[in-house]
């Protein structure tokens, strides 16, 4: 014990006994943090995912409604093109599966040409959940065999549009420039 003036104070204060609160209440805290974190990463990068996808997928519509090669060397082109669009998707497990048995994980598929009323293109991709909501996703049946989640993705687009294929009979291009020019 010691004195300050007036009256006799003892050497525990209470402050040393609240001074552990704050440690416990992170110890019980930053775990449901990360977790909810972890939530709200996993559909960001799903997000994402499709979003690139589906400009990827636009952009290869366009491109395969002027193809007018019919040996399929243009189709080549076309996915070549879609795939270089697919690039700015990071190349990591949580975003796109790229190594494994399968190797990469995109599958494109091109469908329709000029001659056509329509083209499509569909995208599919793989990515692995992120910790702790792998189990969960496998609880929920949203996994692959191998444990990925699969996102899919398709953009159709008319070759022509509704004003040119109104007025003109043909659907050559050669046909619809000579119809500018008289």
């Amino acid at each position: 014990r010691w004195r300050l003036p007036g009256r006799w104070r003892t050497s525990c204060c209470t402050d040393r006994t609240e001074s552990g609160q704050g440690t416990v209440e992170a110890a019980f805290a930053l775990p449901v943090l990360m977790v909810l974190l972890l939530l709200l990463i996993q559909p960001g990068i799903v997000l994402y995912d499709r979003m690139v996808m589906q400009a990827a997928a636009a952009e290869g519509c366009r491109l395969l409604a002027t193809s007018t090669d019919s040996l399929g060397a243009m189709d080549e082109a076309c996915e070549a093109f879609v795939r270089h669009r697919l690039g700015s998707v990071p190349q990591q497990e949580c975003f796109h599966v790229h190594e494994g048995a399968n190797g990469c994980s995109w599958r494109i598929q091109l469908i329709g040409d000029e001659s056509s009323e329509t083209v499509e293109v569909r995208i599919e991709n793989e990515l692995r959940p992120l910790p702790l909501l792998d189990a969960a996703s496998a609880l929920l049946d949203l996994v692959n065999e191998d444990g990925n989640l699969v996102i899919e993705v398709s953009a159709t687009a008319p070759v022509q549009p509704e004003w040119a294929r109104d007025a003109f009979s043909s659907r050559a291009p050669e046909d619809l420039v000579g119809a500018w020019l008289e």
